[in-house]
């Protein structure tokens, strides 16, 4: 077994949302840093190819549950952020709150620094424009949603944010990375963190795997951020057995209709939509590169829709699902659709349909259930304090798992709130 050369302020075991702004905020507050990722550094190329590598290997990056229900998450530098949508909804402020967490001046301080607001208008391709159209004939409050988008970097007709931006228009977590490591911190890739280092019920560092050889690396502060899948079996395999259990995980459909007066299918997804709150999902376009339309066109026989893509109006349905299921001891994913959820999206689809059939669209189906967002299995107010702290000393978690309740939104905005405000309770800067 080898060590890790030198001692560390903190250990980051993760580099999405929450561990990349921790790492970059104790950074630069001159804080010696280590960022464990398993996955790679390549630059990012906005390719299928890249894609499938980093969010599409069964057993890895792609779990598929008990259901059949496959759940995706991005396992490279910057997590999932590489490959989501970079819809910057605003967090569940009273949920945090009734949990003793506020995080209103991280979230300010976020919008300053991070480029927060709705597409501009030649930014929202055919597709969404026509989407938006109808559903505001049927009386829809249907906007352009809010974005982390850099916009003058954006290039016309862009579809490859759905596999990455390789323009660095869409700001994902790897960017803080960046920061971090220009900052002094140490980030290595290839690094599997398999379980906390502990001395008397205190963190004191971690053990990871790099290429079939076992690492340790030693700090008095660590913060697991692997996602909601990986943090809890981290925590599992450091002695903390009750984290994995009654978790979300977001699921969706995607709603297609095809319209005969209209060549389009390369756009920025997601651009504009509305969350209905009161029945718990939000709908939103969904114009998918040629590859994923396949995909979800094969996954339900509709192969007489394979050539239809430029023609496909999409609508995506994603619900505020209920708690429940269970993380196997090997990472697999065991949950299934409450029928309080069926119903949800049923509902969806029923208001989906309406708007594609308004719109022109003459045939209108379903894809197969997905999940995007895995999350709650680690929560505040169960397995951690207010400050993110589990029961063990000088060990934290922040990631989506942190998370007490599912709310049904990209929690993207959420979890860099946390990271910046953990950050500062980290280096006694709170006040």
């Amino acid at each position: 077994m080898k060590a890790t050369d030198g001692i560390y302020d903190v250990i980051v075991a993760g580099s999405g949302p929450g561990g990349a702004t921790v790492a970059k905020e104790m950074s630069q507050q001159g804080k010696k840093v280590l960022i464990l990722e398993w996955g790679g550094n390549a630059p990012i190329t906005g390719t299928a190819l890249q894609f499938i590598t980093q969010a599409g290997i069964p057993g890895k990056s792609l779990l598929i549950t008990n259901h059949l229900l496959g759940m995706v998450r991005g396992i490279t530098t910057g997590g999932s952020s590489v490959f989501y949508y970079g819809t910057a909804f605003d967090p569940p402020m009273d949920m945090l709150k009734a949990h003793g967490m506020d995080i209103t001046k991280e979230v300010e301080e976020i919008k300053q620094e991070l480029p927060v607001k709705p597409l501009a208008d030649h930014l929202i391709g055919p597709m969404a424009k026509r989407i938006m159209a109808s559903a505001r004939d049927l009386g829809y409050a249907w906007n352009p949603l809010p974005k982390f988008v850099f916009q003058e970097r954006c290039q016309p007709n862009c579809w490859r944010c759905n596999y990455g931006c390789p323009f660095g228009a869409k700001w994902n977590a790897r960017m803080f990375v960046n920061q971090a490591v220009d900052n002094g911190a140490v980030l290595i890739n290839g690094a599997k963190v398999l379980r906390v280092l502990t001395e008397n019920n205190r963190a004191v560092g971690v053990e990871y795997q790099k290429k079939g050889t076992l690492h340790k690396a030693h700090a008095p502060q660590v913060v697991i951020s692997a996602g909601g899948i990986g943090s809890p079996m981290i925590l599992r395999a450091s002695g903390i057995q009750a984290a994995g259990y009654d978790w979300f995980f977001d699921p969706l459909i995607t709603v297609m209709g095809t319209v005969p007066d209209m060549e389009g299918g390369r756009e920025y997804p997601m651009a504009a939509g509305l969350h209905m709150e009161d029945e718990g999902f939000v709908m939103t376009d969904m114009t998918v590169p040629l590859t994923l339309n396949l995909v979800f066109n094969a996954e339900v026989f509709r192969f007489h829709k394979m050539t239809a893509h430029a023609r496909t109006l999409s609508i995506m349905i994603k619900i505020k699902d209920s708690l429940g299921g269970r993380l196997t001891e090997k990472g697999g994913v065991r949950k299934k659709l409450a029928p309080a959820d069926k119903e949800k999206f049923k509902r969806g689809f029923a208001r989906a349909k309406d708007i594609l059939k308004n719109a022109g669209a003459d045939d209108v189906w379903k894809s197969w259930y997905i999940a995007a967002h895995p999350g709650g299995t680690v929560k505040v107010g169960d397995l951690l304090d207010s400050n993110l702290k589990t029961r063990m000393e000088n060990l934290y978690v922040c990631d989506c798992s942190v998370i007490p309740e599912a709310w049904g939104l990209p929690p993207t905005f959420t979890i860099l709130a946390l990271g910046k405000r953990l950050a500062k309770h980290l280096t006694g800067t709170s006040a």
